[in-house]
């Protein structure tokens, strides 16, 4: 039973709040936190778990991310409406779903079978259209609807994959955690044919970006 409350509602002013005094400033980013269910991507005996600032497992040993860490990758990606974006690790589908509230067309790619099937049914049943989920390898991409305005990877990925910065449009920007045990938050901002901008921004922990499919 999908069930929205104002109780629900409430939590999540709370929690975009705590997400707004942890740094975060960007207006429409906040407004798609207090907007989306995020109990609903979760299993419903954890639904109190749902508001707190934290990340919590879900299906196929993957986790719904912390919310702060998913307004933070997006506010780095500055999403204008109608861009599009391609996200690396759809999951429960939460990081989709603010996509989406931010009027982004997004493509999203799954490993795990488990997961992008049932999420591919509850995006739809909630009421979220991404253009296109794919049960694939996120490393390489999808470059069929290449190139992308904006990328995002939401596992923690060794070291940057080629195919991504390649289907990155000029002027695009991708935001990817780096590393093994500790990711570093780094964007690369495109800015020509050969020549990227990379920025650090500290430290996350993600689960781990894996090759190949489930």
């Amino acid at each position: 039973m999908l069930k929205d409350t104002f109780k629900h509602k409430g939590k999540r002013q709370q929690l975009a709040a705590t997400v707004a005094a942890k740094g975060v400033k960007d207006k429409k980013v906040l407004e798609a936190i207090k907007n989306i269910p995020r109990h609903l991507f979760m299993d419903s005996s954890f639904e109190d778990h749902a508001y707190q600032d934290k990340p919590f497992p879900i299906a196929a040993d993957q986790t719904i991310s912390q919310p702060y860490t998913v307004a933070f990758q997006t506010e780095l990606l500055e999403v204008s409406k109608g861009d599009s974006v391609l996200e690396i690790g759809t999951g429960s589908g939460y990081q989709t779903a603010v996509l989406c509230e931010l009027g982004a067309k997004v493509y999203s790619i799954e490993r795990q079978q488990e997961l992008y099937k049932k999420t591919k049914i509850f995006l739809s049943k909630i009421g979220y259209r991404p253009k296109f989920l794919s049960f694939g390898d996120g490393y390489k991409g999808l470059p069929q609807y290449a190139p992308y305005d904006k990328i995002i990877v939401t596992a923690g990925a060794p070291f940057v994959p080629n195919p991504l910065l390649s289907q990155l449009k000029v002027g695009g920007r991708l935001v990817i955690p780096v590393g093994e045990n500790t990711q570093v938050m780094t964007l690369f901002i495109r800015k020509s044919e050969k020549e990227f901008e990379k920025r650090e921004f500290g430290d996350f922990r993600f689960v781990p970006l894996l090759e190949d499919k489930n």
